[in-house]
């Protein structure tokens, strides 16, 4: 196929991502309704405080100014490589339950959450753009070799090397045109824009037809990579490494009472050489809005017990509002339930008028 995907020179192309997303950064605070947001997460559990800070706060923030924002829960994808099927409904509800407690509002912000499986139409775009890309460009992805290592697939169904094309399914049909992600989501969005890009090329040769698809953009993550209690991994729940955002203050504490340290009981910010202990004044500094070198300055010789300390009152100071909405949340269920009926209602609405399109581009209208 023409226009090989080459991942080698995605990964060198962060830095004019980086331009991108500063540009749109600035463009978003004056035409905040020129771009649709596309973010979301597979319901493969509760979410926790790297989600918060890597994520959540962010999509509030882009709620807040106004931009139009689809989230997406990718149940379909849970499937890929997870067994759990028998909790995606209960873990699609607490997801929900989650969002809203950060400060989602779909009812006042201009937002969508809804579940992919329940718009039909939206999938029905996986044949068109899966002619679009050959199997060589899905074995490639790195993303996707990542994500079969870490889950330690030794039989890999199709599924998972067609994710990065249903991703961007996910992200075309809603005309989604920025993407809020890490740098290692960068070769799924570069998907995205290629199999755009192509559609476009190929099916709307017509001079006086405008193309149907936008070429997402990133938009780079401000926040650094959370590290779990560890200190040496991502924070995952399955590395049980994680403080969940449904955790009590009482359980906040034990879990941060158990964070690795370091033997030197001068507590200073450096990364590079005390990785554990940067990363819970890190943590602390997300809480507070204060510099992780300030912070580490105040403890000085108070040693590991004072910088967990600082940490637990700091992450309950900071959780305590969301986890009191949240348990209100937890006595509605209808309310839940309602919010993704009516965001699936919404999604189904742009989906068929993507479908529309696309079908009369294809000359496939009957």
């Amino acid at each position: 196929m023409s226009e090989d995907l080459n991942y080698t020179d995605i990964n060198k192309s962060y830095e004019a991502a980086l331009e991108r997303s500063k540009k749109i950064e600035a463009d978003l605070l004056v035409n905040p309704k020129k771009y649709r947001v596309l973010t979301g997460d597979r319901p493969t559990g509760r979410l926790h405080i790297g989600h918060y800070f890597g994520s959540l706060q962010n999509r509030v923030r882009l709620a807040n100014m106004g931009v139009p924002t689809m989230i997406l829960i990718a149940d379909y994808q849970v499937l890929t490589d997870h067994d759990a099927f028998d909790k995606i409904s209960q873990n699609t509800k607490q997801l929900v339950i989650d969002y809203l407690a950060a400060g989602i509002n779909p009812e006042k912000q201009d937002v969508i959450i809804y579940p992919h499986s329940y718009v039909p139409e939206a999938n029905q775009l996986m044949i068109p753009f899966l002619t679009l890309v050959s199997n060589a460009e899905l074995s490639r992805n790195p993303t996707v070799k990542e994500e079969i290592q870490s889950a330690g697939l030794t039989n890999v169904n199709a599924g998972m090397y067609t994710y990065p094309v249903h991703q961007a399914v996910d992200i075309l049909f809603c005309k989604g045109n920025i993407v809020p992600a890490g740098k290692d989501q960068l070769p799924h969005i570069e998907m995205a824009r290629t199999i755009a890009s192509r559609f476009n090329k190929k099916f709307c040769t017509d001079m006086n037809k405008e193309p149907v698809f936008p070429l997402p953009e990133v938009l780079l993550s401000k926040t650094p990579m959370i590290l779990g209690l560890d200190g040496s991994q991502k924070m995952s729940k399955s590395r049980g490494n994680a403080i969940m955002l449904s955790a009590t203050e009482d359980e906040t504490a034990k879990l941060i009472k158990k964070a690795k340290t370091d033997q030197d009981r001068n507590i200073t910010y450096d990364p590079v050489n005390r990785p554990e202990v940067a990363n819970l004044l890190s943590l602390i500094s997300l809480c507070t809005g204060e510099a992780p070198e300030a912070i580490a300055a105040r403890i000085g010789e108070g040693g590991g017990g004072m910088l967990k300390a600082t940490l637990t009152e700091a992450m309950n100071e900071k959780l305590r509002p969301l986890r009191a909405e949240r348990a209100r949340l937890e006595q509605d269920p209808e309310y839940i339930r309602k919010v993704l009926l009516t965001g699936a209602e919404k999604a189904r609405e742009i989906g068929i008028q993507t479908l529309n399109e696309v079908r009369e581009r294809m000359n496939m209208v009957i």
